[in-house]
């Protein structure tokens, strides 16, 4: 009955409010668009990418013999990889323009998407890492910062996208963007930028300096994304003049 009572007091409130002639709390409305918006989550990409980001970890115990570290660390590479090209989908909305309307400003929108899918993803990496033989499992730590870093590098990529195009499904040309800087990172960069070493090299912990720089940038980008779009600013101001 406290239940009922809450959420009748909280309608209630929201109710009130649009009465008032003011918008309703933005919790209120973010609860209201939490089912709409778990609907719109491009399922089939995220579950591709999870399965996909299984599969390498998986297959490192079906090998003969002793678990090899650096195949191991490469295959987790390959799964931390899978499982961005997943979530550079997850901003992926042909009715985006319609929705822009919404009395809830775009973090939250975002926000719930992000909040609707990191749980999944952060299972799906856990899984990941207890595949792998312990005896041939990279530092866990180290390993998951690089997965970190590409995972925040395909969401930050889409958030730009959609901040500064008028795309609703980037996802694509994001993938294929980050499939491309990846092995263009791994085969490219001269030594004294590497990113891609074993666990043995002497560079190991400069090179993870290097991935928690590319994880701050990443984050940064994404963050200042955040905001509404800047063709509405420029379309209010056409209207104006």
């Amino acid at each position: 009955m406290r239940g009922v009572t809450k959420t009748a007091e909280r309608t209630s409130a929201g109710h009130s409010a649009e009465a008032a002639g003011q918008p309703p709390p933005v919790h209120v409305v973010a609860r209201a668009l939490l089912r709409p918006v778990c609907r719109s989550l491009p399922r089939w990409a995220l579950i591709t990418g999870a399965v996909l980001g299984l599969l390498p970890a998986a297959a490192s115990r079906m090998v003969s013999g002793p678990p090899d570290p650096w195949l191991c660390l490469n295959l987790l590479r390959s799964s931390a990889l899978a499982l961005a090209l997943g979530l550079a989908f997850l901003l992926d909305d042909p009715a985006r323009h319609t929705t822009a309307a919404v009395p809830v400003r775009r973090p939250v929108r975002t926000g719930l998407r992000l909040g609707l899918v990191v749980p999944f993803t952060a299972v799906c990496w856990t899984a990941a890492l207890f595949l792998v033989p312990a005896k041939g499992r990279p530092p866990v730590g180290a390993i998951t910062l690089e997965a970190a870093a590409v995972v925040v590098l395909a969401l930050a990529s889409a958030l730009v996208a959609v901040r500064y195009s008028e795309a609703g499904e980037p996802g694509i040309a994001i993938s294929a963007g980050l499939v491309g800087a990846f092995f263009a990172a791994a085969l490219l960069l001269p030594e004294r930028w590497e990113l891609f070493v074993g666990p043995s090299d002497p560079h190991w912990d400069d090179a993870h300096r290097r991935w928690a720089g590319v994880l701050a940038v990443a984050a940064l980008a994404g963050a200042c994304s955040l905001a509404e779009p800047l063709r509405r600013r420029r379309t209010t101001v056409l209207t104006h003049r």
